[in-house]
């Protein structure tokens, strides 16, 4: 996926979870921040960041902060902070991925039971539901999600194991919006329950995925898979 028009600049601050204050070429900007979780790791003043600018002129804001330089100790992480994104990306990404079968169709949003699935794919013999995660935490290395509770993620994950139990193949694909990571974990210290769902949902069948990706200040890619560790 590609970015039209982006713009470098620096983090001030973020007075609520929707903008963030940022300095672009000496002018303080209020930006739309595309992800209401945390990332209280990532957005530190100080860090540059990268912003997709709108051409929108009904728009409040004129830029949205889509990624942001995080340092660690092997040097600056480019991060994605996207949450609109990797639902784009893997639908970019299934139809070569290998992990379908040949001929799949693929439909964004569908319902199914009390919830609505990223990506409903099918086939002559074979119909399967497909929930997307972006990870945006990383510690030393490991991919963690999520980053602050999620009920929700927990609700979906119950609702691919009863598809999977009526015949349905179901996946969940973490999508780690960044390079260089060692394996994915789910958080345990922040939400055990959502780590015990998906231990839960990988013993019913349910496959548990996770890609990184391939992270420019105008683009991401989901590459290649990721170690996945759940005990």
């Amino acid at each position: 996926m590609k970015y039209d028009n982006i713009v470098k600049g620096t983090f001030i601050s973020r007075p609520n979870r929707f903008i963030a204050n940022v300095s672009i070429d000496g002018e303080i900007e209020t930006v739309h921040v595309k992800n209401t979780g945390r990332c209280k790791e990532i957005l530190i003043p100080g860090v540059t960041v990268y912003l997709d600018t709108s051409s929108d002129p009904a728009r409040k804001t004129k830029y949205d902060l889509i990624a942001a330089e995080k340092t660690t100790e092997n040097g600056k992480l480019l991060i994605n902070i996207d949450s609109q994104i990797p639902n784009f990306c893997a639908e970019e990404f299934l139809p070569h991925s290998g992990l379908l079968p040949k001929h799949t169709q693929i439909k964004r949003e569908v319902k199914f039971g009390n919830s609505r699935f990223d990506i409903f794919a099918k086939n002559d013999t074979e119909q399967l539901f497909i929930e997307v995660k972006g990870v945006t935490l990383e510690r030393d290395g490991v991919a963690l999600f999520p980053d602050a509770p999620t009920e929700r993620g927990i609700k979906h994950i119950r609702e691919l194991i009863k598809a999977k139990s009526e015949g349905f193949e179901a996946y969940i694909l973490f999508v780690i919006q960044m390079s260089g990571i060692k394996e994915f974990r789910p958080n345990r210290d922040t939400h055990p329950e959502f780590a015990e769902a998906l231990i839960e949902a990988k013993k019913s069948g349910v496959k548990i995925l996770a890609y990184e990706c391939d992270i420019t200040p105008d683009s991401i890619k989901i590459t290649k898979p990721v170690k996945t560790v759940l005990y």
